[in-house]
């Protein structure tokens, strides 16, 4: 459950039968908040008052517990959207990290799709099964394997590839031979040197219509009278490349 405090801070808590939630130095049962309708004030024994929400897919990624960094909400909607990625679609992603992109492509393809995470670590895929079951909960669609992509991925006619490695372009070639005629492939990068090798060796390995963009998030600060940017801004995060796997004559 994410409640909100009175200056828009977020707290993230699990509520567990019998159990307290602790908030700011105060503390609520959880006895008293499960089972009671989300969009209600609650206030702990301290006096502060806080806005008990279910937390939707963008709030939930910040918080989630890692130990690797996560793919922020506008990338994720970025990779969603010019990645073309929707229901019955199969879709393997290599890098799974906390498994933040994992719940928003299990999302995407829904229940007619499959998802298929290769992850090199297993530590991460430990970490990204136990956020989708908390979080996300059963996904009978979801195919978790260690293995290290550069060797080759482990399914073929997919429709959709998402990397997210620190050298994806080692992969350039096994990513287009697990990729169906047409299909797109999306490339998560934090730097524009890497994004300088992909997109230099991606026509090689038989990709065209290369895309390569970032997105840059301004909130702004709405309260009465006062109107304006926020001071803080989600600036660049990673760069993200979009092409098509050509058809071989």
């Amino acid at each position: 459950m994410l409640f909100i405090d009175g200056k828009d801070r977020e707290y993230l808590r699990t509520l567990r039968a019998g159990g307290r939630v602790s908030l700011r130095g105060g503390q609520l049962a959880a006895d008293d908040l499960i089972g009671r309708p989300e969009g209600r004030t609650v206030q702990t024994a301290s006096g502060e008052s806080f806005l008990m929400l279910r937390p939707t897919f963008a709030q939930l990624i910040p918080n989630l517990p890692r130990r690797a960094q996560v793919i922020y909400p506008k990338d994720i909607a970025l990779i969603l959207l010019w990645g073309d990625i929707g229901p019955g679609m199969h879709v393997l992603e290599a890098g799974t990290g906390p498994g933040a992109l994992t719940m928003a492509l299990l999302r995407a393809v829904g229940a007619g799709g499959t998802v298929t995470s290769c992850e090199i670590r297993p530590e991460f895929i430990d970490m990204a099964r136990a956020n989708v079951a908390q979080f996300y909960g059963a996904a009978p669609n979801w195919t978790v394997v260690e293995c290290d992509a550069r060797a080759g991925l482990p399914r073929r006619d997919l429709d959709r590839i998402v990397l997210d490695l620190p050298e994806p372009w080692a992969v350039l070639d096994a990513a287009a031979a697990a990729l169906r005629p047409g299909g797109v492939l999306v490339v998560y990068l934090p730097t524009v040197l890497q994004v300088k090798q992909v997109t230099d060796q991606a026509p090689a390995a038989g990709f065209a219509a290369v895309q390569v963009m970032e997105s840059l998030l301004r909130p702004w600060y709405a309260r009465g009278l006062s109107i304006r940017p926020e001071h803080r801004m989600v600036a660049h995060t990673g760069f993200v490349i979009v092409c098509r796997r050509r058809a071989v004559d």
